[in-house]
């Protein structure tokens, strides 16, 4: 456990790339029906190593936590994942876990007294969370308004998740390509509001990162003359 935490944010990181990223190097259906179900739970594990720095509220982590190695066990053995209501409940207890993840990032970078390589982890990961955050926000618009997105279409082989994500990480980075577009009021004041989280996370975070780091670089520079 003390691994766990030390290395969180590396950990974090790292099995979100490789879980993102994967199927750019390995076969999809092999991808999709082995390694994403594992390298979801080295995920949520290392996501467990951030939020159970907060000693308070270990039992009630531990218990989502597990909920979520439940459901992801089910679907690596069982192929479960065409199932609606299994659907609906991993994407509920998912969408909690990862936005518990991403505020507690976001304060263990936030009070940091120093700026060294864990934070800087820390910074990156707390972004692709925000990432995780917005995938979740517009896949509940589309299940609860379907036709919320026009041009999710899945003639090219991808699914309207994996659409939907990808339109949550080009609106947060404000590329906006335009393929995939917000037709309802709801999904287009979620896709405003995504695109004002990532702004803000980069202006105010690395803001904060920047001026902790200076302030330290001084009190070294101080210390050392002294």
């Amino acid at each position: 456990m003390g691994f766990l935490r030390r290395y969180r944010f590396e950990l974090y990181l790292s099995s979100f790339v490789a879980l993102v990223f994967g199927s750019l190097i390995f076969p999809s259906p092999f991808f999709e029906r082995y390694m994403d179900p594992l390298l979801t739970l080295a995920n949520v594990i290392a996501g467990f190593g951030i939020i159970s720095e907060r000693r308070r509220y270990f039992k009630i982590y531990s218990v989502l936590v597990a909920g979520v190695v439940i459901l992801e066990v089910m679907r690596f053995a069982f192929g479960a994942g065409d199932n609606i209501d299994l659907k609906l409940i991993r994407f509920a207890v998912l969408s909690l876990f990862y936005t518990i993840v991403t505020l507690e990032i976001i304060r263990q970078v936030w009070f940091a007294t120093e700026v060294n390589k864990n934070v800087i982890f820390g910074v990156m990961g707390g972004y692709v969370s925000m990432g995780l955050i917005a995938f979740f926000i517009v896949l509940g618009i589309e299940i609860s308004e379907p036709g919320s997105f026009l041009g999710l279409d899945n003639s090219t082989g991808t699914s309207q998740s994996e659409n939907l994500f990808y339109f949550a990480y080009i609106t947060l980075m404000t590329v906006g390509y335009g393929d995939i577009t917000p037709v309802t009021i709801l999904a287009q004041k979620a896709s405003i509001l995504i695109a004002l989280l990532g702004q803000f996370y980069l202006v105010i975070i690395t803001a904060v990162v920047v001026g902790k780091y200076i302030n330290n670089e001084l009190r070294r520079d101080t210390f050392e003359r002294d």
